[in-house]
């Protein structure tokens, strides 16, 4: 088995295969890419057994042959290498020779046998969705994941697609974000669990990408295939909550305010907060929002006045900075609008510009009781 690659292109698609690959295996084999070359096509495959990533490259060979290449020595010789053609020979005693301008290495290969089969989909619903848009949907809602191992459905992402649109929620108890397209539609309603490893491998690979990725999905697994790639992972199993009867409806305090000058606000204030806690007090008057922090074991205190836009009765309300910064963080509109019921209702954060026709974010947070 020989071929010859060009050694950045390979390093390019490693490196994101890579990604797959655990610190810690249970199986030694995990810790290999497995080769398969058939002439010149050459697939690529990382797996962890939940997750499974395969890239197809273009090589110069008329071979075929598969073998287990150890992941880490191959990533880190790699990196080293100037753009030049690397020549990958299979030799007798066990061992696959990369030949560079300058030089030869050794690498010992494992059986490819031994490598995880990746799981095929039976019974599977497609739907077609650009990457970008993909993209976009994923790193909107994954920061609101939960990680708590006791409720494994809370630490993924919900797909919930229909003839109308597609939607992705995300939450942890304590904050929640609901991203949906109408510009997109699926042949038929179906929900999954999506896990964080592949969503966040999904989410570095396709930002910016406007290649079309056809998803796949049954009730255990889901495949997304784009460009010369395939990745497959295992769904989350279990019911998700039903996070439309937590999203309050009658919100009569509406506040609008600028993006940027909020989250600056909140910031600079949450750092005489309470360290536990990180509690900020909203008391909104007129047209006048006062953003204030306390921290009674240093005695630190931190008080900002803003200009709002608000209708609707005067009020104190306290969030937990941390969430509302992310929140703030993760969106791109200049303004935006907190809704509000009671004091121990949660807040909905929704921005006022800068999204797509047919896109919507809407974003909820739990209030935490005042110390009067």
């Amino acid at each position: 088995m020989k071929f010859i690659v060009s050694s950045t292109y390979l390093l390019k698609q490693l490196q994101v295969l890579g990604g797959v690959i655990n610190n810690s295996n249970t199986l030694p084999i995990l810790d290999n890419f497995l080769f398969e070359l058939d002439h010149t096509e050459l697939i690529i495959s990382a797996s962890d057994l939940e997750t499974t990533m395969s890239s197809k490259l273009e090589v110069e060979s008329d071979n075929s042959g598969s073998i287990a290449v150890p992941a880490r020595l191959l990533l880190e010789t790699l990196k080293t290498f100037p753009e030049q053609p690397l020549t990958f020979v299979v030799e007798e005693n066990n061992t696959i020779e990369i030949s560079s301008n300058h030089g030869k290495y050794a690498l010992a290969y494992a059986d490819a046998n031994e490598f995880p089969k990746a799981v095929s989909l039976e019974d599977a619903t497609s739907t077609t969705i650009t990457g970008d848009i993909l993209a976009t949907a994923i790193s909107k809602t994954i920061f609101a994941a939960g990680n708590d191992d006791l409720r494994p459905v809370m630490s993924g992402v919900f797909f919930q697609f229909s003839t109308e649109g597609l939607t992705f929620v995300a939450t942890d108890a304590h904050k929640l974000v609901k991203y949906s397209r109408e510009d997109v539609q699926a042949e038929q309603t179906t929900e999954f669990i999506m896990p964080k490893k592949p969503l966040n491998l999904l989410k570095g690979i396709l930002a910016a990408s406007d290649d079309s990725v056809i998803i796949e999905y049954n009730d255990s697994n889901a495949k997304f295939t784009f460009e010369n790639t395939v990745l497959i992972c295992r769904l989350i199993d279990g019911k998700y909550p039903n996070y439309e009867a937590v999203i309050p409806k009658e919100n009569p305090n509406r506040l609008v305010i600028d993006r940027t000058q909020f989250l600056n606000s909140v910031r600079r204030v949450s750092i005489f907060s309470n360290k536990t806690t990180h509690q900020i007090r909203l008391k909104i008057a007129g047209a006048e929002l006062n953003i204030s922090a306390e921290d009674i074991d240093y005695s630190n205190k931190a008080e900002e006045r803003l200009t709002c836009d608000y209708q609707g009765d005067d009020m104190q309300i306290g969030f937990n900075s941390r969430f509302l910064t992310e929140m703030l963080n993760n969106l791109t509109s200049s303004e935006v609008q907190l809704e509000m019921s009671l004091p121990n209702r949660a807040g909905i954060l929704t921005p006022i510009d800068g999204l797509d026709e047919g896109e919507q974010v809407t974003m909820l947070v739990m209030p935490v009781m005042l110390n009067s």
